[in-house]
């Protein structure tokens, strides 16, 4: 092996470790976003929103697992996937709150979770572009 093909190694193995990393911190944003609307379901909420909420924490859960679990190939395709899912869940919280609400559910900024539901989708949006962006880096490079 020549030195050029030892720090080519070495550089790809650090990319692909740090993409574990934020493939982690993805699953960890996608958990706690479920998770979140999964407890609100547990503490009454129900109709709609309820249903919307269980299906959401399914969702997050599924995705979670796609994100560690998925082959490297797939890998894109799961983070933009995962991405959309956490971004809309965000966007109907925010377009929730606007006067207009959404669906007829109308919520207040001093809800149940409300700024830390924005605080975790935030957070785990760029989390997961973060991790979009590493896995077509890695898909070109690989």
């Amino acid at each position: 092996m020549t030195r050029h093909s030892q720090v080519d190694g070495t550089i790809a193995g650090r990319e692909a470790q740090r993409l574990r990393v934020w493939q982690a911190l993805s699953a960890a944003a996608l958990l706690v976003m479920g998770g979140i609307h999964v407890f609100l379901v547990l503490q009454g909420f129900g109709g709609l929103l309820g249903t919307l909420f269980v299906l959401n924490g399914i969702g997050g859960l599924v995705l979670a697992i796609a994100i560690v679990a998925a082959p490297r190939r797939f890998l894109p395709v799961v983070s933009v996937l995962s991405l959309l899912f956490l971004v809309g869940t965000l966007l109907g919280l925010l377009i929730a709150l606007t006067p207009a609400g959404l669906l007829g559910i109308h919520e207040q900024i001093d809800g149940q979770l409300v700024p830390t539901t924005l605080v975790v989708e935030s957070l785990g949006a760029l989390v997961l572009v973060a991790t979009t962006i590493l896995a077509f880096r890695g898909r070109r490079s690989g």
